[in-house]
């Protein structure tokens, strides 16, 4: 009897240490970039997850692009990142490869985290030398958004989507002419519209060994021809106005208020522009180099929620983002405005709740998917570093008209193969 009273008594300390234990409080710092848009519907998500587990409170930190990256090395470099990290295609292999970054996959092994409605497409992006870091948080595609209106004002067509380069930059053109607006603003300068060109082109940024430059001499001419071109002509904002608009958020783009007709963006992205323009806007695919080629835009997963390598609360950050991705009234909240949301079930359940501008976004990544280009390889560990300290400040050169095209490409080419080659 006195045996069986001891382990009555063991069983029930059991029982009490495990209540307790599951209700001490835990701190979980989430960390995401974006427009006030995305940082109210953030913020209301985490209200849900912290009401379905009360000893759960999120410190929230969310800034704009421009800051996010800064602050998250000066976070790296004293080894204090946040637990949850929102993510990007071109920094996650160099994160991984820092030792950063939490392998998720005895999560989703455990069904911590639930992808059993997810596409394998859509886990892959977030797969780095065989083993998954991030989650995916939205299919999205790279197009233009244009503002209809103001093409009816300039009385030309709409654009369609086989268009063309040369109609392009003929379009871009008139409308500064007709209208003294931009024809197209956050395009000259981005690597990004330059990638779509490489692979219309049929070339890339990097050699498949990683050791060289991928592309020519003649198509980085050609490409930057067209770009000075719409510049000099007013067309896009010169680099003097680029440099003075950086850190500005999305309600602070040209095209919301009516001073450009188009505007580089990620399908997602509409969203938020649409809401801060205050009326319907449309999408249109990259042009292409003729009308028997395929456009470059193509399928990109919007962002990943990755889990920092040295968190305390491994198993709760990975709980946060399985809420994110299946949680149904999450979703209701968000409306896709992270991309389209990889969950069939989800896709399915918000059917009834999608907007115009919703509406528009997903049915931009399904024209991308049918007319589009395959998916490019993520960029290589060094990229960011090549980025920042050797192609943006050539283009930089470039725009304010310092340097030649060719002595440009020369240098470009000179000055990574060092890196890469280091």
């Amino acid at each position: 009897m006195k045996f069986k009273g001891v382990l009555v008594f063991l069983l029930l300390l059991l029982i009490v240490l495990t209540v307790n234990y599951s209700q001490q409080p835990i701190n979980l710092r989430v960390a995401w970039w974006g427009s006030q848009t995305r940082h109210n519907q953030t913020l209301e998500v985490i209200k849900l997850f912290e009401k379905r587990y009360p000893n759960i409170k999120i410190t929230p930190e969310y800034t704009s692009w421009s800051d996010y990256w800064t602050k998250l090395n000066t976070q790296a470099a004293a080894g204090n990142l946040p637990d949850v990290i929102q993510h990007d295609y071109q920094y996650i292999t160099e994160w991984v490869n820092r030792g950063l970054l939490l392998p998720l996959d005895d999560f989703v092994k455990d069904n911590v985290i639930n992808l059993k409605d997810v596409a394998t497409n859509y886990i892959k992006p977030g797969i780095v030398n065989s083993r998954l870091y991030g989650i995916n948080l939205g299919v999205n595609a790279l197009g233009l958004v244009y503002d209809p209106e103001l093409f009816k004002q300039a009385g030309f067509p709409l654009p369609k989507n086989d268009w063309t380069w040369e109609e392009f930059k003929n379009t871009v053109i008139q409308i500064k002419k007709k209208l003294c607006i931009y024809g197209v603003e956050g395009f000259t300068g981005q690597i990004e519209c330059f990638k779509i060109w490489l692979i219309e082109n049929g070339e890339w940024l990097y050699s498949q060994d990683g050791k060289s430059i991928g592309f020519s001499k003649d198509t980085f001419v050609k490409w930057w021809k067209m770009m000075l071109d719409i510049e000099n002509a007013g067309a896009a904002p010169d680099v003097t106005v680029d440099v003075s608009r950086t850190g500005l958020g999305v309600e602070d783009q040209f095209i919301v208020k009516k001073k450009s007709a188009m505007s580089l963006a990620w399908s997602n992205q509409l969203i938020a522009i649409s809401k801060a323009a205050g009326r319907p806007l449309k999408m249109v695919l990259f042009p292409r180099l003729d009308k028997k080629s395929k456009s470059g835009t193509y399928l990109k997963a919007s962002m990943f929620f990755s889990i920092y390598s040295r968190t305390r609360y491994p198993k709760e950050a990975a709980m946060f983002i399985d809420f994110f991705t299946n949680n149904l009234d999450a979703h209701k909240i968000m409306k896709a405005e992270r991309g389209v949301p990889i969950s069939s079930r989800v896709q399915t359940f918000l059917k009834p709740y999608i907007e115009a501008s919703q509406k528009e976004a997903f049915a931009f990544v399904r024209l991308a998917e049918k007319e589009g280009s395959p998916t490019p390889p993520p960029d290589i560990p060094k990229h960011a570093e090549i980025s920042n300290n050797v192609i943006a400040p050539i283009w930089e050169q470039i725009r304010y008209k310092k340097i030649g095209l060719e002595e440009a490409y020369d240098t470009l080419k000179k000055e990574a193969e060092k890196i890469l080659n280091r």
